[in-house]
């Protein structure tokens, strides 16, 4: 939960910024980087989820490139839906797709590399082994 809490400041603060620049309205501009953050942090949430209990996926968990799109997929889906339910809009929903999720999938990767290295002493025991992978 840390991790889904740290990332979640990140994107709130990109959110924001992006939303307020693109509509020019301060309140419309503070609800979508209200509820656009906060579905796609619960999106992030599950998606760490399926990460860590499908077999299938655990295998390209580590690599934050493969996760990164991943995640990129559902925030652009969500980014649209946010802004276009908001504005009735399908302009700013599509830039609002295009640009704020650019955005947040570059710091998702920085913040997946960065939590990696922090973490990378609890995935090996002193002789190498496994030991944990939970993030």
């Amino acid at each position: 939960m840390k991790k889904t809490l740290n990332f979640a400041a990140i994107h709130f603060t990109i959110a924001f910024t992006v939303a307020y620049v693109l509509t020019g309205d301060i309140l419309l501009g503070s609800l979508i980087a209200m509820l656009e953050p906060s579905v796609n942090t619960i999106a992030f949430y599950f998606h760490e989820k399926v990460w860590s209990n499908v077999a299938a996926l655990r295998q390209f968990g580590r690599s934050a490139r493969i996760k990164t799109a991943s995640f990129a997929s559902v925030h652009f889906s969500v980014a649209f839906g946010v802004a276009y339910m908001l504005t009735g809009d399908l302009f700013v929903g599509g830039i609002m797709a295009t640009i704020e999720p650019c955005f947040n999938t570059v710091a998702y990767y920085f913040h997946e590399k960065v939590w990696q290295r922090k973490h990378q002493a609890q995935w090996l025991c002193a002789h190498g082994n496994v030991t944990s992978i939970a993030g």
